[in-house]
């Protein structure tokens, strides 16, 4: 008789150091939800380390995850395309940059998602560089607070847009850095119009997560999107949601108990997360 796995929890709430700007978007946003809907909480599935080791196992829906926020990224089962999340869909970029909505029984290995509720926005034009944006909201970072988590929205116009996704494993599961040497595949787009769902992890959160910025894309007309290498912004509006709340649930998979996660994976992350 198989025996039924437990799901694993683990959840760290932390104290509001700052302010995070005028919340009267995020009060109207509220209006309409229930009292036990937690808005302030970013929520991860399992750990990048985990992900990176080669657990491309699913263990929650999509259906379970649209409960859990309106906004985020992932990765599918068996690393079968990038997870964006805006306004409550989740969309896979296909391997070949194409977006397909993703049904609701399709499994998650890894992902973050909150409730977007605005805190501040401002208007920004001319980025010509991923490292421009970043050093954009890095400053906002060092203001608003840097141990606290952002997930940020940047809906405009992009001059271009340099994105990856990649092809559907099988098992055994190879490390993702290995697996994206071979089967990574990039796409670029010029004058594109669309939304980046941008990700930001403290420091402290390096053997949960990737600390810094992780980006996402998804075309405005829902039909390209990926993994966000580089970018060159026109125009556009950009939206930050600061949150104090951190919860994390652990895969019941069969391989997460063995993985080794104290090795460090530094210098593999980095290699998954940028185009070099």
């Amino acid at each position: 008789m198989k025996k039924k796995a437990a799901v694993c929890a683990l959840a760290l709430t932390l104290a509001v150091l700052t302010s995070c700007g005028d919340s009267s978007s995020s009060s109207e946003n509220k209006k309409n939800e229930t009292p036990e809907t937690d808005r302030e909480t970013i929520y991860q599935v399992s750990l990048l380390q985990g992900l990176t080791l080669g657990d491309y196992n699913g263990s929650i829906s999509v259906k379970e995850l649209k409960q859990k926020g309106d906004t985020g990224i992932g990765i599918f089962e068996g690393v079968n395309g990038e997870l964006i999340m805006v306004d409550g869909t989740v969309y896979r970029a296909k391997a070949d940059g194409s977006i397909e909505t993703a049904p609701d029984d399709e499994t998650i290995p890894f992902a973050n998602v909150t409730f977007f509720d605005s805190d501040e926005k401002q208007d920004i034009s001319d980025i010509s560089s991923i490292a421009d944006l970043k050093k954009l909201l890095d400053e906002k970072v060092e203001k608003l607070g840097k141990n606290q988590f952002y997930m940020v929205r940047v809906d405009g116009t992009f001059k271009k847009m340099h994105a990856r996704s990649e092809l559907k494993q099988e098992k055994p599961y190879k490390p993702l850095a290995e697996a994206l040497k071979t089967d990574q595949r990039e796409f670029s787009w010029d004058n594109i119009e669309g939304t980046v769902v941008a990700l930001y992890c403290p420091e402290y959160m390096k053997d949960l997560n990737a600390a810094g910025w992780h980006l996402h894309f998804v075309s405005k007309d829902k039909a390209y999107g990926g993994h966000v290498l580089e970018l060159d912004v026109d125009k556009a509006e950009l939206k930050i949601d600061c949150t104090q709340g951190f919860n994390m649930q652990l895969p019941d998979t069969e391989m997460f108990p063995t993985l080794d996660l104290t090795k460090d994976q530094s210098e593999d992350i980095k290699k998954v997360e940028t185009k070099d």
